[in-house]
């Protein structure tokens, strides 16, 4: 009844055990560890964050996931329509300095290490209509057999300055009423707007003082170096 107000309070969750999913695996819990192939990170962003991205070396893997961050909804305390950073999604839920835990990513990347692909994941794109562009639930799987593929060697990608994107035709659209154009909004990359996004990025960075790692600093300015290579490289004449 709404005039008894909300059922319950925006930030409420229901959970249950997920033992009871059906495809649970017996292995998932397994004492001597679990094999990871793939990362996935996703933020909640109207624009910019193309529907996925892969990280081009692990240092890059572990910068998408400092940065990410997501627009607050109603449930986050304060304005909405805001960007949140939220580091690797565990903001509320680090128990230790940033800095220190970044560097505890950055650990594995040793010599010899077969480590994970991290991908980045934003299903939240809307178009100039206010209308999100994706149509999301069941049809990410088509993203997430992208990724599948990238990992079994069977997607070759496209390389760009912030990450790897589906080639054409690798994600596959068949059945889905989605436009030309929403399919290409959907992974366009526009360099102004990662130039400000990379700027704000640093700054993020820079906040947790001597402690965050010099390492993630290269890599932002790495990242950083080639939007600016791609936005003054000639561009090949149009008929």
């Amino acid at each position: 009844d709404p005039a008894n107000g909300p059922a319950a309070h925006p930030n409420s969750r229901f959970t249950v055990s997920a033992r009871q999913c059906p495809t649970w695996s017996e292995k998932a819990e397994d004492a001597q560890g679990v094999p990871i192939d793939a990362i996935v990170f996703g933020g909640r962003r109207p624009s910019l964050l193309p529907l996925v991205m892969e990280a081009r070396d692990w240092a890059h893997g572990v910068l998408m996931g400092a940065a990410m961050g997501s627009e607050t909804t109603a449930a986050a305390t304060g304005a909405v329509g805001v960007l949140r950073r939220d580091s690797m999604a565990m903001k509320p839920f680090c128990g230790y300095h940033y800095g220190d835990y970044f560097a505890h990513w950055l650990s594995f990347d040793k010599p010899g290490m077969k480590l994970p692909k991290i991908f980045h994941v934003n299903w939240f794109r809307k178009g100039k209509d206010g209308k999100f562009l994706w149509p999301g639930f069941g049809e990410n799987l088509r993203v997430l057999e992208w990724m599948i593929n990238r990992v079994d060697g069977k997607a070759r990608g496209v390389e760009t300055p912030i990450g790897i994107i589906p080639a054409e035709g690798e994600l596959k659209l068949d059945g889905l009423s989605l436009p030309r154009e929403a399919a290409s909004e959907l992974l366009d990359i526009d360099t102004a707007g990662w130039q400000a996004e990379l700027d704000a990025i640093g700054e993020y960075l820079a906040s947790f003082g001597p402690r965050m790692p010099e390492r993630l600093h290269q890599e932002q300015q790495r990242v950083a170096s080639g939007l600016s290579a791609a936005e003054t490289a000639p561009r090949a004449a149009t008929a």
